[in-house]
């Protein structure tokens, strides 16, 4: 009988998914006779365990997107009577920036594609040292992860190595640059001499890859625009771009010369997994292509190429002078785009919005939790415990508790949490401005960090490790763990060690 049932609703669903949702139904029940029977102690207790049916949804998020069970579980907090519609109704309201800036400037920067591309295809053909390549590539993750958006650059980097990957094949399988033939993912169609060079150029790939999605996390931790939480806390905390990138200065600036200082140690004592090699004959492949893409370029196509170094120096000035919201100038630059590069039709559009919207959707479903959180009080007693202790100690337990949970569900959903709750701790005097902005610097660095452990921590990561970039260069979830590790060590200590001296 249940094997009928799950074939009727749930077909030739994971076994996984399967018992996910057994326990699903088992726990609601669970749930209402705690409310039934334990009074206002029950609307406590069904709470926490909304919550952690969430987190496990995050942890789960490569099996199944976390916006479907995440959802479910939203629905069942508002049915149960945990939260309204109306609390989560002013949470939107209030991180409507946020919302804004995932819509608009995600999709903005999608434009902008071909200028990005560009400069990492310039960086690989010209400096001919892998320490110093991947150097590179880490800083200028870093450096545009800051002034426009981790996912969006992470976007480019799985790009340019799918393209790299294509013309690899078409090289070693004997077919034309032009050719449209998708048959590159076949690596039966390769030569042999392609054959023999596969697993040294997939290996290059995932050390260059790894170093820019590092770098996006480097870089995304300075700005408001870096990650989706940074906004987020800027806006409660009522930080504007430069105030913002100024107080976090103290820890980012030793964050990220470790970090760059890790990239240059793991790559030239290949330890961890990296200090690979491009053959020479894969890399003359890779001129020839170049030398091929520039003969087709024409008067049209270059003028595209100005026209986005333009509106990305107009986007960097309108954000460090903050002349209007982020998501406001992130529709500016969509126009400007759209506009000078003769991009007129609505269906060319769509697919710019495709890469923010589920994940702009999740976030939509973490304020409902966060609602449930607010509603009973979730959080007080351990934020009551934390603000009991010394002054100094505040800050340094909230780094390390925005670490770990942030490591194992999601950064912004961490950081939605604890910036509420201390802002609460602001409004009802139980601490000093100057203390709330040091506990708003912790969170931040917290949930930035720490959260490169594992690919649950980072949207970044995570869209890296689902893409189709990921099993064509071997890139699994435990080798992203242990190649990130020397990362997550090194950064979050000395991360520690700045929260504990500058705060």
């Amino acid at each position: 009988m249940i094997n009928n049932l799950y074939k009727m609703f749930l077909g030739d669903s994971p076994t996984w998914y399967k018992n996910t949702i057994i326990a699903f139904l088992i726990i609601n029940p669970i749930a209402l006779f705690t409310l039934t029977f334990a009074g206002m102690n029950g609307m406590f207790i069904v709470g926490w365990m909304i919550l952690l049916e969430f987190i496990f949804t995050l942890a789960l998020a490569l099996k199944c997107y976390p916006l479907q069970p995440g959802g479910l579980i939203a629905i069942q907090a508002l049915f149960l009577g945990l939260t309204t519609p109306y609390t989560l109704l002013y949470e939107i309201e209030h991180n409507l920036e946020v919302i804004l800036l995932l819509i608009f400037m995600v999709a903005g920067i999608y434009f902008m594609k071909n200028l990005m591309l560009t400069i990492f295809t310039k960086l690989l053909l010209t400096i001919e040292s892998k320490v110093t390549l991947s150097l590179m590539f880490c800083f200028v993750s870093a450096f545009l992860s800051a002034f426009l958006d981790a996912l969006t650059v992470t976007a480019v980097l799985i790009a340019v190595a799918v393209g790299f990957y294509r013309i690899f094949h078409l090289a070693n399988s004997g077919l034309e640059f032009s050719s449209n033939d998708h048959d590159y993912y076949n690596d039966s169609l390769l030569s042999e001499a392609g054959i023999a060079d596969l697993e040294n150029f997939k290996a290059f790939m995932r050390d260059l890859i790894m170093h820019g999605v590092v770098g996006t996390a480097l870089g995304g931790v300075c700005t408001i625009v870096g990650e989706p939480q940074n906004l987020l806390i800027a806006n409660v905390a009522g930080w504007e771009f430069i105030e913002f990138m100024v107080k976090m200065s103290p820890i980012t600036i030793p964050v990220f010369i470790a970090g760059m200082i890790t990239c240059f140690g793991i790559e030239k004592f290949h330890i961890f997994g990296f200090g690979n090699q491009l053959p020479e004959r894969i890399k003359n492949i890779f001129h020839d292509y170049n030398d091929y893409e520039i003969s087709q370029r024409t008067a049209i196509t270059k003028m595209e190429l100005y026209v986005e170094m333009l509106v990305g120096v107009f986007l960097i000035i309108a954000l460090a002078l903050h002349l209007a919201a982020v998501g406001i100038i992130g529709l500016g630059v969509i126009i400007l785009l759209t506009s000078f590069k003769g991009i007129t039709h609505e269906h060319d559009l769509g697919d710019a919005f495709k890469e923010a919207l589920p994940f702009t959707a999740l976030l939509v479903v973490f304020f409902g939790v966060v609602s449930v959180i607010a509603d009973q009080e979730l959080f007080t007693p351990i934020i009551s415990y934390v603000l009991a202790q010394d002054a100094n100690s505040q800050a340094p337990i909230f780094f390390v508790a925005n670490g770990v949970l942030s490591a194992i569900s999601d950064n912004v959903f961490v950081a939605t949490i604890y910036i509420n709750e201390i802002k609460d701790a602001l409004d009802m005097n139980v601490i000093s401005r100057d203390q709330f902005d040091k506990l708003a610097i912790a969170i931040n660095t917290g949930t930035n960090i720490p959260s490169i452990a594992t690919p649950n921590g980072q949207a970044a990561f995570l869209f890296l490790l689902t893409s189709s970039l990921a099993p064509l260069i071997n890139l699994s979830y435990m080798r992203m763990v242990v190649m990130a590790l020397p990362y997550t060590i090194v950064l979050s200590i000395v991360g520690f060690i700045s929260v504990v001296n500058f705060l």
